[in-house]
């Protein structure tokens, strides 16, 4: 089953995916290069939710709706699931991305609700599996970056609970 990623507009325009056994296997871009092996990497993602976008976000997120129509689509609610706020009140979350550019894909969905602050590797690239060569789309199961999301989630506050809260109706 052949599926065109993205919208017309540039959102991934002309890449092909070709879905076996419910999981990415093969993804060419428009030039017939095959993406995966050197094109995937996790990465560190610091956002601000964009002013007047809290609700917006929070209904997209409860509906299951955010991303929909992304190649990417269920990874959304993950990030956010696992989302943290910091300190500084950047929004944080590691984000497994098989573009060639990172968040090509994903970046416009998430631009309609953040503002990107940051986007980082989240663990060094000579280290990784799929980079190195040794296991081709190892970044689906990998955990890398283990270490990294249990920092985020020891040291920092869950999103969700706080965007909630923070749209609550404050009449009793």
């Amino acid at each position: 089953m052949k599926l065109e990623i993205g919208r017309k507009g540039g959102r991934g325009e002309g890449a092909v995916i070709s879905r076996a056994r419910s999981r990415l296997d093969l993804m060419i871009n428009s030039d017939g290069r095959q993406l995966g092996m050197g094109d995937n990497m996790r990465y560190l993602v610091r956002a601000r939710v964009k002013d007047g976008c809290q609700r917006g976000l929070l209904e997209s997120i409860e509906r299951g709706t955010l991303g929909q129509g992304s190649v990417a689509e269920g990874e959304y609610l993950r990030n956010m699931n696992e989302a943290r706020v910091c300190p500084d009140q950047t929004v944080r979350w590691i984000e497994v991305c098989y573009c060639p550019t990172p968040l090509q894909e994903e970046r416009p969905y998430w631009e309609e609700y953040f503002d990107l602050v940051k986007v980082q590797d989240a663990h060094d690239r000579r280290k990784c599996r799929d980079e190195n060569g040794s296991e081709p789309w190892a970044c689906g199961d990998c955990d890398c970056t283990s270490r990294l999301e249990e920092k985020l989630k020891n040291t920092n506050k869950p999103f969700l609970p706080l965007l909630r809260n923070s749209l609550a109706d404050p009449t009793p």
